[in-house]
């Protein structure tokens, strides 16, 4: 479904992204993991068109991508959820939702304001709220919802887990992984090895801007040596 190959970014005369490649294929979950500071936001802005790589190539549903500006990438079926969540601070929660509604294809299920809050029970109680009162795990589990309503083929989330208190971390998780029983594609990118462990299919790893590594969610986790290299803090 996306394919990523050596891209090349830049901040300014910064270089920051290294021949970075992945693929996901339809259906999968596929991590991107890494400390801080690797490179792992700077592959999402890439392939959303915030940050276009110089160079390389990224295609989406067999289409070239790379540059293409972001809105036009939610329009063919990428949905993003960034670090900073984004929401609309003085929009109530079911606002948020409504604006981003976007009917998805007809041969799947599309995303309604009853099936979101289906998946995500407290924004039904806070629908009436506006979004800047609600708690940071609120205002993640809100970006999602907010992303979904658009009906993404893919879904891609900036460290989803960030900043959250481990017992939202948990919550969130569980609802990622009724999102992967529903066979959405995922691209996330994380720091917490748990939280990739009880989710991915495919993980990659990302240092110093460059791939690293990749395998199968057991691989990965049978390969301490990347983990202590890559990963350990």
């Amino acid at each position: 479904m996306l394919e990523v190959s050596s891209i090349n970014t830049y901040y300014g005369l910064s270089h920051v992204l290294f021949d970075v490649s992945l693929e996901v294929t339809e259906g999968e979950v596929v991590f991107l993991l890494g400390r801080n500071g690797v490179g792992k936001t700077t592959t999402m802005r890439s392939i959303m068109g915030l940050t276009p790589p110089q160079s390389g190539g990224i295609t989406f549903k067999g289409k070239e991508i790379a540059g293409v500006p972001p809105y036009k990438l939610a329009q063919m079926g990428l949905g993003y959820v960034p670090e900073d969540r984004r929401i609309f601070a003085q929009l109530t929660v079911q606002e948020n939702l409504e604006v981003a509604r976007k009917q998805g294809s007809k041969d799947k299920e599309n995303w309604t304001l009853e099936r979101v809050y289906s998946l995500f029970p407290a924004l039904e109680r806070f629908k009436g709220r506006q979004g800047g009162s609600l708690s940071g795990g609120e205002q993640q589990m809100l970006t999602i919802a907010r992303t979904l309503m658009g009906n993404p083929d893919l879904l891609i989330l900036d460290e989803p887990g960030e900043g959250l208190a481990p017992v939202v971390v948990e919550q969130l998780l569980g609802q990622l992984k009724e999102l992967k029983q529903q066979n959405l594609t995922m691209l996330i990118s994380e720091q917490n090895l748990w939280f990739a462990g009880e989710l991915a299919d495919v993980v990659y790893v990302i240092d110093r801007g460059q791939t690293q590594y990749r395998g199968t969610a057991a691989e990965f986790e049978a390969n301490q040596e990347i983990k202590d290299a890559y990963l350990a803090v």
